[in-house]
């Protein structure tokens, strides 16, 4: 006897979470790209570069810890301003079946913030993937240290983490590729991730 399967379509909720400038910046990529089926949020301690993103939802960590001058490359800082900003963080992921949290690992908060979006995205029941990458070797040791630590730490909280190291990336640009063409290309390869 044949079967009749009913025509129900049934797609996941997802967002996007671009955390930090480097956040930011794939978030803005995804947009301008016109990736469908997605809710884009931005999160970041730097009003500034908060207002330059294209996401729909912005959310503006860490107004009393940094006043809106960004977290400086202290991972601290971005933590303690995600903490802070945690309610409103939680309001905006309500709802999803899936999150990405794209961002890059070494500067303040993406290092730091990225871990307490993640863990709140776990306690909300999301299915929870990290994006991220690791700096540029140009970008310095401190700044590489920082992105280790942040990654362990953002283990503990997501499902999968997909980490994109950025000077693998040099290896396969030609010689005269600029810097800002260098992170455009680590942009669309975050966009790939999170397309699938």
């Amino acid at each position: 006897m044949p079967q009749v399967k009913p025509e129900v379509e049934s797609f996941a909720r997802i967002k996007v979470v671009g955390i930090g400038g480097s956040g930011k910046n794939a978030v803005n990529h995804m947009v301008n790209a016109k990736v469908k089926g997605v809710e884009f949020v931005a999160v970041n301690t730097d009003a500034q570069d908060l207002h330059n993103s294209l996401a729909k939802r912005k959310i503006h960590i860490g107004k009393n810890v940094t006043r809106g001058l960004g977290a400086g490359m202290n991972p601290e800082l971005g933590k303690r301003a995600a903490e802070e900003t945690k309610e409103e963080i939680q309001e905006s992921l309500k709802g999803a079946d899936m999150i990405f949290l794209a961002g890059g690992m070494g500067g303040g908060t993406g290092t730091g913030a990225m871990p307490v979006v993640a863990k709140v995205a776990k306690e909300i029941g999301s299915l929870t993937v990290g994006v991220v990458t690791k700096p540029f070797f140009f970008e310095g040791q401190q700044r590489m240290r920082f992105a280790e630590q942040g990654i362990e730490e953002l283990k503990k909280s997501v499902d999968a983490i997909i980490v994109i190291p950025n000077d693998r990336i040099l290896n396969t640009i030609a010689k005269d590729t600029t810097a800002k063409q260098a992170f455009m290309m680590c942009d669309e390869i975050l966009k790939q991730a999170v397309e699938g």
